[in-house]
């Protein structure tokens, strides 16, 4: 059977690697070995981050619905309970943004999960 070497895939493989770690700091770059490890620990990261960036979020909007919540004289998890009560289904990033941009809207909200519970 005769011998096939793979030149043309290996080196498309190999620079398709090189392309994708253009910008990394010293032999990273240039080297393939060196390079298709920082891919896959770069991959890793990229994914964890994904989860990452959820959580962050989430936390940013229950920030920010507290501190409106605080200026009605109210905490969250009684807003949160008192917009259940209320039949009210909103999700965490729209409240935050009517906290930040629509007061009246959100003090409004506020009186009515006072009114429920």
């Amino acid at each position: 059977m005769a011998r096939v070497k793979g030149a043309m895939m290996t080196r498309k493989h190999r620079n398709k690697v090189l392309g994708l770690a253009k910008g990394y700091w010293g032999n990273k770059s240039r080297h393939y070995k060196m390079a298709n490890e920082q891919m896959m620990k770069s991959g890793r990261y990229a994914y964890v981050g994904r989860k990452q960036k959820k959580r962050d979020f989430r936390q940013l909007w229950i920030t920010r619905i507290s501190a409106g919540c605080k200026m009605n004289g109210m905490n969250y998890s009684t807003f949160m309970h008192g917009l259940k009560l209320a039949g009210i289904d909103m999700n965490r990033k729209m409240l935050s943004e009517m906290a930040i941009h629509d007061a009246a809207a959100f003090t409004a909200l506020c009186e009515m999960a006072k009114a429920a519970k």
